[in-house]
């Protein structure tokens, strides 16, 4: 069983995002990461949440 870190899937996800990807986060602990990193890097993104995570959307104006 490989472990992941989640601060490297946060990474991976961050770069989809700076591409103007959307990208979706099934863990509280991920999503968390994944705002910081929004927020650190100053990223306009819409957040959709549903009942099983969260869709991470690059806003078209940005």
């Amino acid at each position: 069983m490989t472990v992941l870190d989640r601060r490297v899937m946060r990474d991976e996800k961050i770069t989809h995002l700076k591409q103007g990807r959307s990208v979706y986060a099934e863990s509280s602990e991920l999503i968390r990461l994944i705002k910081r990193g929004i927020d650190r890097n100053a990223l306009d993104v819409k957040l959709e949440y549903t009942n099983g995570g969260c869709w991470f959307t690059p806003n078209e104006n940005a």
